[in-house]
């Protein structure tokens, strides 16, 4: 196990932004800068030992400061969608930035992916660990209270990577965490996922308005093009006549995960690639997760000279219900002050 830093680039500002690349073992790579605490590389064999960058992103630095469809982003204060771009907090109104007509989508300006994050690296027997951190001050993006903000990346021997979330701020705030990484298991250049398989636990997600705002309604996976409780090619349903696939283009929705039985990050969901061979396991320990098939996607001169289209791949976005903070019958969305957040997502990385 180790990991190495090296320079990425600078921004306009002359800020230096380092690549720090964990390794295992067993041939598995991950990169990510501190632009952003994004991840820009997962480096993963398939069953017969070839590795592949299986993680959609861009060569240069220039790419991810232009980029805006959040390659491998960590997205907070709140990662989805806030109706209205407004909420209360005792008593008090916040409006924050209207960016997706007169709704807010992952916040605002200064985005979570476009700022300098500070490092330290940590070598162990069986893991390697990248830790960012920032202060993100009271109202920035409209949000109170100034938060603390401590993102851990660790791979593991076992072909884990672990993301770990901590966050403590000293006013009552909203917070919603997520990594918004692009997934293509055949590897980030190799076009559509469609034919590719994925197994969701959830029994339900909740359905949206036209502007892709919950109504704050349940609603049962079973019999709907939504149910992927068994394992499915994503592009099976994905362009039935359903008013929700209809409303995001795709796949781009809330699902409900089953209850979490501990404290402990639990399975939620399977993604396979048969050819490959490549299954990726994705472990949480939130309420929810936002399945997205890159329906808007366009994207040209990206990593190793690539397009990126509609359906070339699937993010697992692990969070919060959107619009939580907004709607009383979802998980509570309030980080009280000089509370403690902790959240965990892992992504494993496996053959069949």
């Amino acid at each position: 196990m180790k990991v190495t830093v090296k320079p990425f680039g600078k921004l306009e500002t002359g800020e230096q932004v380092n690549v720090y690349t964990l390794k295992n073992k067993n041939g598995m790579e991950v990169s990510c800068i501190s632009y952003g605490a994004i991840i820009k590389n997962i480096l993963v064999p398939d069953k017969n030992g070839n590795v592949k960058d299986v993680v959609l992103g861009y060569d240069k630095l220039e790419g991810y400061v232009k980029d805006s469809s959040g390659q491998g982003a960590f997205i907070g204060r709140h990662a989805n969608r806030i109706k209205d771009a407004r909420f209360e907090i005792n008593g008090t109104a916040y409006q924050i930035q209207k960016n997706e007509k007169e709704n807010n989508l992952h916040s605002g300006t200064p985005a979570y992916n476009k700022v300098i994050y500070e490092a330290d690296t940590f070598e162990e027997e069986d893991s390697v660990s990248v830790e960012f951190s920032r202060l993100s001050k009271d109202m920035e993006q409209g949000f109170p209270g100034n938060l603390d903000i401590t993102i851990t990346y660790t791979l593991t021997e076992e072909n884990e990577f672990v993301m770990e979330y901590m966050a403590v701020s000293d006013k009552d705030t909203v917070i919603n965490f997520t990594n918004h990484s692009y997934f293509n298991l055949a590897g980030h250049n190799s076009g559509s996922v469609l034919d590719h398989k994925v197994e969701l636990y959830a029994d339900q997600f909740t359905p949206t308005d036209d502007e892709l705002i919950p109504t704050g309604e349940f609603c049962d996976v079973e019999g709907t093009p939504m149910d992927f409780r068994t394992m499915k090619k994503i592009g099976q349903d994905i362009h039935a006549d359903y008013k929700p696939l209809k409303q995001g283009k795709g796949y781009d929705h809330n699902f409900v995960l089953r209850p979490n039985q501990g404290e402990d990050a639990e399975l939620i969901a399977k993604y396979w690639e048969e050819e490959s061979g490549r299954l990726m396991e994705v472990y949480t320990d939130r309420p929810g997760v936002q399945i997205y098939t890159a329906n808007n996607l366009e994207e040209d001169n990206a990593k190793d000279g690539a397009s990126y289209r509609p359906y070339d791949a699937i993010c697992f976005e692990t969070q919060n219900f959107p619009n939580a903070v907004n709607t009383p019958n979802f998980p509570n969305a309030i980080l009280k002050a000089e509370e403690e957040f902790n959240s965990v997502t892992v992504y494993k990385f496996l053959t069949k």
